[in-house]
């Protein structure tokens, strides 16, 4: 069975829906019912939205289809490849805020949060100095 909590404002019509059902849906609790899964793939979807199905919140392609998609990416918005360099020069690296207890590389300016941090950018950034 698949338990379904409809929403507040559904509950009423959810309810004649199920004891309108042959044999009838059952209530599993004050505000669940116990819905068979062959009659869950073939109830009305107005029903279902809002509602918790399983303890997760059902997500309707009813309702995703009646809202805006927001912070969808416009060609616009990307810079042109090769414009301008995609990282922060070594020479920028020093306007940078330092944290006091910042671990410095002895090989370049660049400073790290953590030891471990400045001894992997050793590893990768200056391997010719490991020995």
């Amino acid at each position: 069975m698949i338990k379904v909590q409809p929403a507040p404002e559904r509950r009423g019509a959810f309810a004649r829906w199920a004891t309108a059902q042959t044999p009838q849906v059952a209530t599993c609790s004050h505000c669940e019912f116990a819905v068979p899964p062959d009659l869950f793939t073939h109830m009305p979807e107005e029903l279902l939205i809002g509602s918790l199905v399983d303890g997760h919140r059902y997500r309707s392609p009813v309702e995703d289809a009646g809202q805006e998609l927001l912070g969808v990416a416009t060609p616009e918005a990307f810079t042109p490849a090769g414009s301008g360099p995609d990282f922060a020069p070594l020479e920028d690296a020093a306007t940078f805020q330092e944290a006091d207890d910042a671990y410095a590389c002895d090989r370049c300016p660049r400073t790290f949060e953590t030891e471990r941090g400045r001894n992997t950018h050793r590893r990768q950034a200056h391997p010719e100095g490991d020995s």
